[in-house]
């Protein structure tokens, strides 16, 4: 199984072409993120193609009724996978259980894997109702970028083994992203203070990529998904962030490529 590494466009600043550039001169395998709003869609996938960089489109929908033309939207661009903030944490179950019905009925109708990232402020922002909808719809599929649940738990979450295991299996992509119980990302994931934190992510990321392997999954695609501040740490008053966002995610790609290759 191959890892494929890619860069989130989330930080990067200049023009879109400028920021495919430095991703590809960087040794990145792919790009992700939504389409550019600065380049035509004919115009980004042929830069892609000749730097040789896959694709993952995201999107937020915060309701049922934007699925449709979201997913169509971002289907015309022909991406490996979909990474969708799904719904609200304020959802109903009932609510929920319509969102995703029709989430997999399109999913179908477009052939693209799509999945549901685990954040806070989502439908999937804890473990145990994640849990209770990939227990609901058996093909329902996660992004997972559990330093949310962290957060949300505000512990490591090793009580919730059930519903980690299950999101485990239910993974199609890894938003490398390490979270700390007071925060969705650390100031620096490299900095010994919080290697407990890095270990726990590293160990789910690991069982995610085992799990993909015995499905037979030809690729393993993760995302070092550090973001600018407020994600990162900043000094007071001066709003100075306290480490380099763009060195930050390439030691996650580095790592990345020690751990799963």
């Amino acid at each position: 199984m191959k890892l494929l590494v890619f860069r989130a466009f989330w930080g990067m600043t200049g023009s879109a072409a400028e920021q495919i550039e430095r991703i590809a001169a960087a040794g990145y395998d792919g790009v992700e993120g939504a389409p550019p709003e600065d380049m035509p869609r004919a115009e980004f996938l042929r830069r892609l193609d000749e730097h040789k960089l896959a694709l993952i489109l995201g999107a937020a929908v915060d309701s049922r009724d934007q699925l449709e033309p979201t997913l169509k939207r971002l289907a015309d661009y022909g991406p490996l996978k979909i990474d969708l903030h799904s719904g609200r944490d304020s959802f109903s179950r009932e609510q929920g259980r319509a969102f995703f019905e029709t989430a997999l009925r399109l999913e179908e109708s477009i052939g693209i894997p799509v999945g549901h990232e685990t954040h806070r402020g989502r439908v999937f922002f804890s473990p145990w109702d994640t849990a209770f909808y990939l227990r609901e719809f058996p093909s329902l599929k996660i992004v997972a970028d559990y330093s949310h649940w962290v957060n949300v738990c505000e512990r490591l979450p090793d009580d919730q083994a059930e519903a980690l295991v299950l999101a485990n299996q239910r993974a199609i992509h890894v938003h490398g992203r390490v979270g700390y119980e007071e925060g969705p990302q650390v100031p620096d994931p490299a900095a010994p203070e919080y290697a407990p934190q890095l270990a726990w992510h590293e160990k789910h990321w690991q069982q995610i990529r085992q799990f993909q392997l015995e499905r037979g999954a030809d690729v393993f695609t993760f995302t070092p998904e550090f973001g600018p501040p407020p994600y990162l740490h900043t000094l007071p008053h001066t709003g100075a962030p306290v480490a380099d966002l763009w060195n930050i995610c390439l030691w996650g790609a580095t790592r990345a490529r020690q751990q799963f290759a």
